[in-house]
């Protein structure tokens, strides 16, 4: 039962108001048209379904394979479902005209990417990878360097990977050792020295070529942070008439041997083996940490993405193994030839899944939507206001949607029973394969941390304010409708505390004797209820939205639907996350006081 259906219904359902079907007035894409965005929908839900999906088993029971030389092969169909992928068109769908992509709206790649990766979340993190390092190069890279290695990118001819990690420096990236000596005859070239790990589709025969853009430091270069700078690494020389040259010193040493994604070629990659990897430097000279993360904010936003995906697949098993299984007496019916969906318990899991998954897209999808306001609104302070926003929704996407995609998958285990547990039925994999997204991109606590301590602190928390302030509007027009009155209730209470719980994360920011301490204690529980009320706040949105069809006669079983996962998200979902609040107002003193080596 490995199969997957796309959510286009879902997707067009978020869409429409994002984008306002029917004159599209997203800036910078008046003339794009529902067709289009209809067309571009129904193709990638049939790559995805019937060219990816069906390789996802595939991938789990094979792996990839390195061999003697460092190379590495991937599992069967792999090469031909990306040629596929790239042949299509699909590495540039998000990417501007300019640099040779479709320029079509962030909000509908990001909702391409989410079928993808609920078709086959390892074969999918290759094209997420190239994507980071074209919106690096865009940003940072010369002119030469664009010229030669964007074309190649965006149209999937050549993939790109991002190396941070070492095995002494994990998150702290301050500790980073591999080293980039400046070649003496003056031509700009470096040889790089050192080893990355954790290199997530690090080499692979898919593609051409690989530009790995790697962290390293000169060796005259100062300690921390700031004696880090970005490199490009090309696998394959470029000759100055852009064909390939012979094979850079740089080699896949090992392949790890991971809990999921086993179809995704996780590398650690060995640079300067012999005379060192050629690379060339990529902006400014020690801010390698601060271009990077032009390609960590990018990738964090598809992680959140990603998880959506597999929730989204663990759903489509969930429910279909639920219709399917026969078994007990029906509580209702009292029939005895019932399937478990008959049963409440696995009724509160199926609709646990499907209102948390439909959530959690529509959230993604705003953030996406304000980052294509924030690059294109035509007006400085509209495309200020939506950073600003988009600096705030990141690591709620993230990290909210990661979390609650592992929870997603493990209730689509439970589903399942005692089948859930055997590999055959494809639902342990995908808790496997969703258990590494709240860890790679910056753990989910550090996410937390960067909303708390730094994107709440620098503003005075005037961004979440602002989503607050629209929070409690669609409370206020859910409180008109007497059938929605009790979601209005509840959203407005969540409001609420998501107001409380930031002025106390603010006050303890503000304090000189408790201050970082206090911030990171608070972090996580805060993350985690403001998950809660923007997604319930979407739901919120949801609701009114299928009602208004409902009334104009589209009485169709997809609204009634829609209307039962916003009643159970605001109420029974959000009671859940409220209860952070009390988390945070409860103090940090137990965890204070804690010693793990006394335990």
């Amino acid at each position: 039962m490995n199969y997957y259906a796309a959510p286009v219904r879902d997707i067009r359902f978020v869409l429409e108001e994002l984008l306002a079907f029917g004159s599209l007035s997203l800036p910078g894409f008046e003339e794009s048209s529902p067709d289009l965005v209809e067309a571009v929908l129904e193709e990638a839900a049939r790559l995805a379904g019937e060219v990816w999906g069906p390789l996802n088993d595939t991938g789990d029971r094979q792996g990839c394979t390195r061999h003697d030389d460092g190379s590495v092969t991937l599992p069967d169909g792999f090469i031909g479902a990306y040629q596929a992928y790239a042949e299509g068109g699909w590495n540039g769908i998000g990417v501007s005209e300019a640099l040779g992509g479709q320029g079509l709206p962030e909000v509908v790649a990001s909702a391409v990417q989410e079928m993808l990766h609920g078709a086959n979340m390892a074969l999918g993190l290759c094209p997420m990878l190239t994507a980071g390092a074209i919106e690096a190069l865009a940003h940072h890279g010369s002119e030469e360097q664009q010229a030669i290695y964007l074309p190649k990118l965006v149209e999937g001819t050549w993939t790109g990977t991002m190396n941070l990690t070492e095995s002494q420096a994990g998150s702290d990236l301050s500790k980073v050792r591999t080293r980039a000596v400046p070649s003496e005859d003056g031509s700009g070239q470096y040889r790089l020295f050192g080893q990355k790990i954790y290199i997530t589709w690090g080499d692979h025969d898919a593609a051409e070529n690989i530009v790995h853009l790697v962290l390293a430091r000169k060796p005259d270069a100062p300690e921390g942070n700031k004696g880090i700078s970005l490199f490009l690494v090309p696998k394959f020389l470029v000759n100055a008439d852009g064909s390939l040259g012979e094979r850079n010193d740089v080699v896949c040493a090992s392949i790890e041997h991971k809990l999921g994604i086993h179809g995704s070629p996780t590398c650690t990659l060995s640079f300067g083996e012999k005379d060192g990897a050629i690379g060339y430097r990529v902006g400014e000279e020690g801010r390698g940490l601060n271009h990077m993360f032009t390609m960590m904010n990018e990738a964090r936003h598809k992680v959140g993405i990603q998880g959506i995906g597999v929730a989204e697949r663990a759903c489509q098993h969930a429910f279909a193994y639920a219709l399917d299984r026969v078994q007990g007496r029906s509580p209702r019916s009292g029939r005895s030839d019932c399937t478990i969906s008959d049963h409440l318990d696995v009724r509160r899991m199926l609709l646990s899944m499907r209102a948390r998954t439909d959530a959690l897209r529509a959230l993604a999808l705003y953030c996406a939507a304000q980052l294509d306001l924030a690059r294109h609104a035509s007006d400085d302070g509209d495309r200020a206001a939506a950073q600003a926003r988009v600096d705030v929704l990141i690591p709620v996407v993230k990290s909210f949607s990661t979390d609650q995609a592992v929870e997603i998958a493990s209730l689509g285990v439970q589903v399942h029973g005692g089948m859930g547990f055997i590999e055959e039925t494809g639902a342990a994999q995908l808790l496997r394969d969703a258990r590494i997204a709240p860890i790679y991109e910056g753990t989910n606590g550090i996410q937390a941390l960067d909303l708390a301590g730094r994107k709440l602190q620098r503003d005075g928390g005037a961004a979440i304010e602002s989503l607050i302030d629209d929070v409690e509007a669609t409370a206020a027009a859910l409180k008109e409708s007497v059938e929605h009155a009790a979601l209005g209730e509840s959203l407005a209470g969540g409001a609420a505390d998501l107001r409380a719980a930031m002025a106390e994360v603010l006050a303890a920011g503000a304090d000189p004797e408790r201050g970082a301490d206090a911030v990171q204690a608070y972090a996580t529980p805060f993350l985690n209820l403001a998950g809660h009320v923007l997604c319930a706040w979407q739901m919120g949105e949801a609701a009114l939205k299928a009602s208004a069809a409902i009334a104009e006669g589209r009485d169709e079983p997809f609204y009634r639907a829609k209307c039962q996962s916003a009643d159970y998200a605001i109420r029974q979902w959000l009671p859940v996350g409220r209860a952070q609040r009390a988390v945070i107002e409860a103090g940090m003193e137990s965890l204070s006081a804690f010693d793990a080596a006394a335990h």
